[in-house]
């Protein structure tokens, strides 16, 4: 597992999208800390607010995130104005790794990568990126041959009776739970090492197949040597892969 790689930095030529917004006092966690759940839809608005920047809201607007991973570096607290930077870090026809690099005006850093497959609606299976929309991803990264391949594969060995209740406000159009969900899941388990998350440390979430509403989802936990590894699971089979790492201080 690559579960402590270091993502790659921000390049000095390319097009890297930069936005910015004060951080939301809904989106702080019991610590006043802009929570992991916070960042997942700040993840999800910057990637629509980059469509729309880069003129592919027409061409390219269906995605959806195979693999998310959030390095937590430094703690962002309220109030605080967030700068996000948001750029192509390896590219195929159909898919790429997007970097998104938060850092607060008043200290505070996130660094985050995701996996995300560009979707044709007609076919309902991954399309290619339009001709414009992939030259511009291009122009930040010199890998041009991405292939999916999992981190997170140990699977999971007996399913945990504790069980993680889905709301109607949980989910989407079609039904799925929202990306965010996930994430409040995961903090669920952050009271198991508390070692790991109170320095820096890395989460990452792989999505194996969407959880609907009225299913009935268990949250099982297995520890490892540097942290912990989770999953959200539906009649013993897990739906999610996700992991707690600490990262090298």
């Amino acid at each position: 597992m690559p579960l402590s790689d270091t993502l790659v930095d921000m390049p000095s030529e390319g097009y890297v999208f930069h936005t910015s917004w004060p951080v939301a006092t809904s989106d702080m966690d019991q610590f006043e800390q802009l929570s992991v759940d916070g960042v997942a839809r700040y993840l999800q608005e910057v990637g629509a607010y980059h469509l729309i920047d880069a003129g592919a809201m027409e061409t390219d607007p269906f995605w959806i995130v195979r693999r998310t991973v959030i390095d937590m570096i430094e703690p962002v607290t309220w109030p605080n104005t967030l700068t996000l930077s948001r750029w192509c870090a390896a590219l195929g026809s159909r898919w790429c790794n997007m970097r998104v690099k938060i850092v607060g005006d008043h200290g505070g850093r996130v660094e985050t990568e995701a996996f995300w497959i560009h979707m044709n609606m007609e076919t309902r299976g991954p399309g290619h990126i339009e001709g414009k929309f992939l030259e511009m991803l291009g122009s930040t990264t010199d890998e041009r041959r991405l292939r999916w391949s999992p981190w997170l594969t140990t699977p999971m060995t007996q399913e945990s009776p504790r069980i993680f209740q889905i709301r109607h406000s949980d989910t989407d159009r079609f039904g799925h739970v929202t990306n965010a969900i996930y994430w409040q899941a995961l903090r669920e388990v952050f009271d198991e090492v508390p070692d790991v998350v109170a320095g820096k440390h890395r989460l990452v979430i792989e999505y194996n197949k969407p959880i609907m509403y009225g299913e009935e989802v268990h949250l099982t936990t297995t520890p490892i040597d540097d942290g912990v590894l989770v999953y959200l699971s539906v009649d013993g089979r897990a739906r999610t892969h996700m992991s707690i790492t600490a990262l090298p201080h």
